[in-house]
Formats: C-alpha cells, structure tokens, sequence
C-alpha cells in the first residue's frame, strides 16, 4: 500500500471538507492528531522451537463519537504510516454510518501464509496480551481486516478474558456465531454496498436491472458484492481478481457466480474454461464497457495511466482509496459518480456494531433482521449523504466528510 500517498489524500479530503463545513479551527487540530500510536514487540516461538519476534501496531484516532473501531491485519507490508492512515478513514466512516464508534485500526507486519495455524494463534495471543490494557467493549473494539478471520477474532476475546478474568464478548466483533459473533456479518460490506448503490438509483430514478457491472476484486467482498447485486437485478458482465478474470457481456448468472467462488477456492484461479466467456487481465476490467465499476480489492487502481479509459458513469468504491486524486478530478470533470469508500464500504462496521449490540444487550438477532437494519443503514446514510451533495453541490465524497464531521462536531461541542 502507498500509505503516505493515500493518508496525504484522505487528509486532503477532511481538509477541504472543513473548510466547507466551517468546522471549528480546534475540532480540525485535534482530528488531525491521534489519540494514542502504539507499537509492540510480539514474540512467538516457531515450530523449529526457534522463537521469532514481529512489529504489532494499534492506533486510537479519535473517540469523540465512541470506543475505538477498526480491523486488525496481519500483512507483511503493514507499517505505522498505513495503521495509522487506515484509523484516520475510520473516524469518519463510522460517523458516516451512524454509528457510536470512534476510529482505530491494527496490525502485524507478518506474512500469515508462513504461519501453520499453531504459530499463528501462539503469536495471536501473544499480540492480544500486549492490546489487553488498551482494548475493551468500552475502550477500543478490534474486527477482522485483511487476512484475519472469525477464529483469529475468538482467540483475541479468549486471550483477553483470561487476562481479566471474565468473559467479554464485546472486546472484538467478527466472531464465530458460536462465540457471539453476528448473523450476516461475513456477507455485510459486499451487501451494504450493493444497498448504497440501489439508494442513490433511486435519487437517479434509475433501474438495477438497466446496468451491468464489472466487479475487481474477488475475495469475501467482490464475492458478496457479485452475488447480492446480480440478486437485485443487476448484469454482472465482468469479475477479475489478481490472476486474471472473465467477462461475459450478456451477464453471468447467479448460478455462474457460486461456481466462480466454489472454482477460485479449489483451483486458486477465477477463471473457469467450462463456462462461457472471455479471459481477461486483471486492470482491463475497469476499462470494460459496462454502467458500473465496482473496485473492491486494493487502493490507487483507478489513477492517471488508467482513468481515461473508463467508460463506466457510476464508480462503487468498494476498496479503501481505490481511486487517486488526480483520477478523482478527471472522473468528476467528465460527470462519472463516485460513490465514496467511507460511505460504499461502511456495511461492514454497521454489523459489525450490530454485534457489539447484541454481546452488551445479550441479544441475537436472525439474519434477516440483520440485513433488515444494515439495509435501513446504508439508506439513511445515502439519503443524508445525497441531500448534502445536491444542497451544497458537492461531489458524493466532500458530502460524505462533511456529514461526518457535522456529526463529530455536534458530539464534541457536547463535551
């Protein structure tokens, strides 16, 4: 990840929509700032019997709105400069949303694939030992983020509870169901983004069933996304991931999109030659003549070499910071709309904090309620988001930071 690249941008962002907000000059210093950067020494013994030692980071931006939110990664290029750009973006993501979380984010900068699954809960639980002081369903509330999971997540509560002696369920969200961990919370970015995308149509006055879609990016979130956009009309014309992809201009079914998932988990490849359709690289499918383009794998894959390739009139960021600011400029100059990542992919802490709701209230709730609430959720946010947009003729991403911070500045002249 170009963390300074994309932590400048994301700062330029909240700069500009400040200054449009007139948020006041000590809400802009202090958003500017971070509230605690942590970095630990995690120690593990490796199953040679050698022990090993890796970089672990916290950062706590900001709690104006609520306890600390934001994933933990474990990735061999994390640094404190992308923690601590990925925990600024979720101050304002969560206030986006709506919900009453501040922002934070984690890691270990490790490759997890070099891990057999004993090394990776002993140097799991080593790190939870070193987050214990400093986490806490009141303090700071770790989730999932890139190559951890529900398991990893129980045994960061188990680790945690142990330290203080008694269960608490609500120190992290993404658990396995068993363990207190939500209904559709696997499915809730990639759903919740398909629910922003039907919202703004409506302001549109548009049809799902008159676009097709190009989807980069196939893991859990082009994954959900695919499905639940084809299931609410949509032509998923095109899927791609790292490898390669396939494009198949009059759609691929919902049945052909189960088969691409359950064929990538076998084979490792998206592409199946037993269906129908073209192979394409990875980057042609942003350039595809298709309505929509959904980036929802990596950031700054939409950029100069590119952008004027695009032929899409609706850009779903699904990633964080898939688009640069300089192709940003190009795409609004020749009337693209782009549906920003702090609003498109902010399905994923709404259930996330459905579930924290539940372990605190000691409720469970079906998925169907779920995705009942998450739908409801991302509406709201469209509309206020939409509202600012055509008051203030904004684009849809200085709308979405200003909401967030007239959110954050009600709460903090609260205080």
């Amino acid at each position: 990840m170009k963390t300074e690249n994309f932590f400048k941008r994301i700062q330029n962002d909240f700069k500009k929509a400040a200054a449009k907000n007139n948020t006041a000059a000590a809400l802009v210093a202090k958003l500017l700032t971070f509230d605690r950067s942590l970095a630990f020494d995690v120690s593990f013994q490796k199953k040679n019997g050698s022990s090993r030692t890796v970089k672990g980071y916290r950062v706590q931006h900001n709690n104006i709105l609520g306890p600390y939110k934001g994933g933990l990664r474990y990735h061999a290029d994390v640094s404190m400069d992308e923690i601590k750009a990925l925990s600024f973006l979720m101050t304002f993501k969560n206030a986006v949303i709506g919900v009453p979380f501040g922002g934070g984010k984690g890691g270990i900068a490790i490759d997890p694939k070099a891990l057999d699954e004993r090394e990776l809960e002993e140097m799991t639980r080593s790190f939870a030992r070193q987050l214990a002081p400093h986490i806490g369903p009141e303090k700071d509330v770790p989730a999932p983020d890139m190559n951890t999971n529900s398991k990893i997540m129980a045994w960061i509560a188990d680790e945690y509870g142990k330290i203080t002696g008694r269960p608490a369920p609500a120190v992290v969200t993404g658990k396995p169901i068993e363990l207190g961990g939500s209904e559709g919370r696997l499915e809730a970015t990639g759903y919740g983004g398909t629910y922003a995308l039907l919202a703004i149509l409506k302001f549109l006055k548009k049809k799902p069933e008159n676009f097709t879609v190009a989807i980069q990016g196939f893991g859990n979130v082009g994954q959900h996304a695919g499905k639940s956009l084809r299931q609410n009309g949509f032509k998923v014309a095109a899927i791609s991931d790292s490898k390669g992809g396939i494009y198949v201009p009059d759609g691929i079914s919902d049945s052909d999109i189960k088969a691409l998932v359950e064929y990538k988990a076998e084979t490792g490849n998206l592409f199946n030659k037993r269906m129908m359709g073209q192979m394409i690289a990875p980057e042609e499918v942003l350039t595809l003549p298709v309505d929509i383009i959904v980036p929802a794998a990596l950031e700054n894959v939409i950029h100069k070499g590119n952008v004027r390739g695009i032929r899409a009139g609706i850009i779903l960021e699904m990633a964080n910071g898939p688009t640069t600011s300089e192709a940003d400029k190009i795409l609004v100059e020749n009337g693209v709309m782009i549906i920003p990542d702090i609003l498109a992919n902010a399905g994923g802490v709404a259930v996330s904090y459905f579930e924290w709701f539940q372990n605190m209230r000691n409720e469970r709730w079906t998925k169907k309620e779920v995705f009942s609430k998450l739908k409801k959720k991302m509406e709201q946010a469209v509309n206020d988001v939409y509202k600012i947009h055509r008051e203030k003729k904004v684009t849809l991403r200085e709308a979405a930071y200003m909401l967030a911070l007239e959110r954050i500045q009600a709460k903090w002249l609260k205080k």
